[in-house]
């Protein structure tokens, strides 16, 4: 027996153990999960420190009443984009990667596909490269040994799959809504919610744009949020998939941001640095007690370790449906690249580089939508190439690009969004009007 055999033969009893992925396939319906199932493993997700220290940074260029609002509106309309996606996932059965072979092509589906994936394979590094950066920081221990230690863990959750995310969300959202809840009525209730409400920022007098803090909400989980079919795929009803969704935007991500902005405001720090020790991690070890230093060395691993499958899981399922091999495969082999990345501590010179990116991401969604709910919601994939989709998604990221250039003050997810969609519309609709002129003349 060849190599390749033994290990595909290895990988199928795997499977048979673990469940199938469906990586090239539907979902079938007998192997749907509940709704508290896709709940957990959307809830899982965004309720994580790094959610909180997105609210700190909001807050403190924002001021607490202002942040509080693009918070609010942010999460709302990530919850209308990541829930039409999630639902077109349901209905098929489709993870991302075979939604966007209908929409962009079975061979340009690729494009779209692989830069997603890379970008979350990206977050991957980012938040394990975190992991180990606040350990550190907080312990004094080995960066490089944390870093590897918590990136494996991370790959295991993952490795499990989609059971996998379930249960990781089953221990870490309990921990995170029990001290999260307390960081932040303990913080605020030592100056009391006058204050905390009537928090300016550090900069009250150069505040950070709304629109900029809007891009900042949405682009914390816009390129998850784009790939959603990859989780609500296992939702048995649209009703099921909606609900998973909500539980995670605005539910769970509003909290996480609110943990983090109610501790700032109420600290008042001058230059808080939420990637250090001023977030709710470093509020418990500044409380200076044993026990709840383990807890919260605890809850660090559970919690980022459950963004950290979330983002290896996605990115596994997108390249190996384009390598038409196995998505534990890819867990694999992405972790090692991952691991690497956040090992050798240069994991913070690419969140700029990956925010950046995300502006490329919404025209992506935008065109899915509405092709499948609109234009033309029956279609299968068929051809290899479907040039209009690519012209949609070049105009709305273009678009993103001038706004966040020459329009820094609004929002270039939002622009990216309208402009990619509201192109590919109109290109659909020139053809359908081109279609029945056609057919008129036919007749005539």
């Amino acid at each position: 027996m060849s190599v390749e055999s033994t290990r595909e033969h290895a990988l199928d009893e795997l499977e048979h153990v673990l469940g199938d992925e469906y990586e090239h396939k539907s979902v079938p319906a007998h192997a749907r999960r509940s709704t508290f199932s896709v709940s957990m493993v959307w809830i899982g997700f965004p309720m994580i420190i790094t959610g909180a220290m997105t609210g700190s940074i909001l807050v403190a260029g924002m001021g607490f009443s202002r942040a509080f609002w693009a918070m609010l509106i942010g999460n709302l309309l990530m919850f209308a984009y990541v829930g039409a996606l999630g639902v077109l996932g349901t209905a098929r059965g489709f993870n991302f990667a075979l939604l966007a072979s209908v929409v962009f092509g079975k061979k340009g589906y690729v494009l779209a596909s692989s830069l997603l994936s890379t970008l979350l394979l990206g977050w991957y590094a980012v938040q394990t490269g975190i992991t180990g950066n606040l350990i550190h920081t907080a312990f004094q221990f080995d960066y490089l040994v944390m870093t590897v230690i918590a990136g494996v863990l991370y790959l295991g959750i993952t490795f499990v799959g989609v059971r996998g995310l379930h249960w990781i969300g089953v221990a870490s959202v309990p921990l995170f809504v029990i001290l999260g809840l307390w960081v932040a009525f303990d913080s605020v209730n030592s100056v009391g919610w006058d204050k905390v409400a009537a928090y300016a920022g550090t900069k009250p007098e150069m505040p950070m744009a709304f629109g900029i803090g809007l891009t900042i909400v949405l682009a914390l989980f816009i390129d998850a949020g784009t790939v959603t079919a990859d989780f609500n795929r296992w939702a048995a009803t649209t009703r099921s998939s909606l609900i998973a969704t909500f539980c995670a935007f605005p539910f769970a991500n509003m909290v996480a941001m609110l943990v983090g902005g109610l501790m700032t405001a109420a600290l008042a720090v001058p230059d808080p640095q939420p990637f250090g020790l001023d977030n709710m991690f470093g509020y418990m070890l500044a409380q200076k007690q044993t026990w709840l230093s383990v807890i919260a060395f605890v809850f660090l691993f559970l919690n980022l370790g459950s963004v950290c499958a979330h983002c290896l899981y996605n990115a596994a399922v997108g390249w190996s449906r384009i390598a038409k091999s196995k998505m534990r495969l890819f867990a694999v082999l992405l972790a090692v690249v991952g691991i690497v990345v956040a090992a050798a501590n240069v994991w913070a010179l690419f969140i700029p580089w990956l925010s950046l990116l995300g502006i490329l991401v919404p025209p992506i969604g935008a065109v899915i939508i509405v092709d499948l709910f609109y234009l033309r919601p029956s279609a299968e994939i068929e051809v290899d190439w479907r040039p209009k989709a690519f012209v949609a998604w070049a105009v709305g990221s273009v678009a993103a690009f001038i706004v966040e250039h020459y329009a820094p003050q609004l929002s270039t997810a939002i622009a990216a969004f309208v402009v990619g969609g509201a192109c590919y519309l109109l290109l659909g609709l020139s053809d359908r009007a081109k279609s029945s002129t056609l057919a008129a003349r036919g007749r005539a």
